[in-house]
């Protein structure tokens, strides 16, 4: 979305449009990436499910451990935004990504854990959680934030 103002220029009488880019935040281009690969755990969960193959769980843990270290980024790329100002919070967008977030701790911890009971059933139903949590968050877009600065009028 561009936005455009209008400068005046003392040599013209008529006002010139200045296009004026949309500034993105970085917290934006960070949630897909900790949605995609925490969605992937419980892709690779399924799997495990169906064929015990190691290797999906391993594929999981790392898929869950990558998602987490993604977020903490975009947390704190939030954080800043909402901290200097330049942004209001969307609360029950963070509050939903708080959640999956937490749960997605818990579940890297029962995965830690050796045999098939790392995965099934705690492991596959946390992971199911957390999947329908994000894919909730879908709907509006990937920002943790209004757009709208602090103090400013809807």
């Amino acid at each position: 979305m561009m936005q455009v103002a209008y400068s005046s220029s003392t040599i013209e009488t008529e006002a010139v449009p200045v296009v004026v880019p949309r500034r993105h935040v970085i917290h934006e281009m960070l949630v897909p990436f900790s949605v995609a690969y925490l969605i992937g755990a419980f892709a690779t969960d399924l799997a495990y499910w169906q064929t015990a193959l190691v290797m999906w769980e391993r594929f999981s843990v790392w898929l869950i451990a990558a998602g987490l270290v993604i977020a903490a980024l975009a947390a704190i790329a939030a954080a800043i935004d909402i901290l200097t100002g330049r942004q209001k919070p969307a609360r029950f967008r963070v509050l939903t990504y708080v959640v999956a977030i937490v749960l997605s701790i818990f579940n890297v911890l029962i995965h830690s854990r050796d045999g098939y009971t790392a995965v099934v059933p705690t492991g596959l139903a946390l992971s199911g959680i957390v999947t329908i949590l994000l894919l909730s968050l879908l709907a509006g877009g990937w920002s943790l934030t209004d757009g709208i600065p602090l103090g400013a009028a809807r």
